[in-house]
């Protein structure tokens, strides 16, 4: 048994050091929940579900146990430790004379930037603790995201559905350690949206609800990038130029005007890909799809879905 698993001292000294590390690592924010049964989700995630609000995305009706409860995922666990990565960049792709991609897709796929991040915090841990029981998670596994990351205290979800920071918006990604070891737990924030509706108002597909919840049918995001079938035609002309994600709901959030520019080399766009035009897009092959886009999140798509979400753009002009 790890010295840090009853001795309240040691837990506190562990948790401080888990969120120094978590920092040096260049992680943003770092939050530490306990594990348990997420019992106020489970009948929001039933009705979402029964809504068909997640569309095409079938897989989200897979695991429903695991989704709510962490320990059905790492044997034993005691904690969830939240990290969140900015990836709000210092400098935009033009959208003249081009199309539009969300800012979380301009630089290597977060999957490997955080789970990389994430790994070696582990190992940061593990030298501290000694052999433990714990496993990373970066939107891979029936995890919820952004629940753990409001219980752990690093933000809100918001009417967007987005986690939101206080401090420095929602342009983040979310990364957890679930493992076997007691901690010192955060207290979650309080929901700081108030009667401010810009996301739902900007939404030009009406994909926002004033109750938090988000229908991907609707969704530019869900339509570009997890849509496997043609985009409807009432849809298309709402697209306003998106080929992979949309941030509109982002961007209008007053909350993001405090959102600082990352300095994560990784997440940066490369030349070629700040350079791209609406004809280039148009002409690109496979073979300089799959070059531009090697470790990329757009590779989520693929080409076909791509040349798709660009033919649907180009229908309207």
């Amino acid at each position: 048994m790890s010295p840090f698993s009853k001795n309240i001292n040691s837990q506190k000294k562990l948790s401080e050091l888990i969120k120094s590390f978590s920092l040096e690592l260049g992680f943003s924010f770092c939050g530490i929940s306990k594990a348990t049964y997420l019992s106020d989700e489970e009948n929001v995630l039933k009705e979402w579900l029964k809504n068909d609000f997640h569309a095409g995305m079938k897989y989200m009706e897979n695991h429903f146990g695991k989704r709510l409860d962490p320990r059905l995922l790492v044997e034993n666990s005691k904690s969830v430790i939240t990290v969140l990565l900015n990836y709000f960049p210092e400098k935009e792709i033009s959208t003249k004379n081009n199309y539009k991609i969300s800012k979380y897709s301009y630089g290597k796929d977060y999957h490997f930037v955080v789970k990389e991040k994430l790994k070696l915090l582990l190992d940061k841990i593990i030298n501290q603790t000694g052999e433990i029981n714990a496993s990373t998670f970066v939107d891979s596994a029936p995890v919820m995201d952004k629940v753990w990351a409001e219980k752990s205290g690093l933000g809100w979800i918001g009417k967007n559905t987005c986690l939101i920071n206080k401090n420095l918006g929602s342009f983040f990604f979310i990364g957890h350690i679930i493992l076997d070891l007691e901690l010192v737990y955060d207290k979650a924030v309080t929901d700081h949206c108030g009667n401010c509706t810009a996301c739902i108002d900007a939404c030009p597909t009406g994909a926002l609800n004033p109750a938090y919840r988000l229908d991907a049918n609707k969704c530019i995001s869900y339509l570009t990038i997890e849509n496997k079938n043609e985009i409807p035609e009432n849809l298309k002309q709402k697209l306003n130029d998106w080929i992979f994600g949309c941030d509109i709901c982002q961007d209008v959030c007053p909350w993001n005007k405090k959102a600082k520019k990352h300095n994560v080399l990784e997440l940066l766009p490369s030349e070629e890909l700040m350079n791209m035009t609406k004809e280039k897009w148009q002409n690109l092959t496979k073979e300089e799809f799959n070059k531009l886009f090697k470790n990329s999140a757009v590779k989520r798509t693929k080409y076909v879905g791509l040349k798709r979400n660009i033919a649907a753009c180009d229908d309207l002009e």
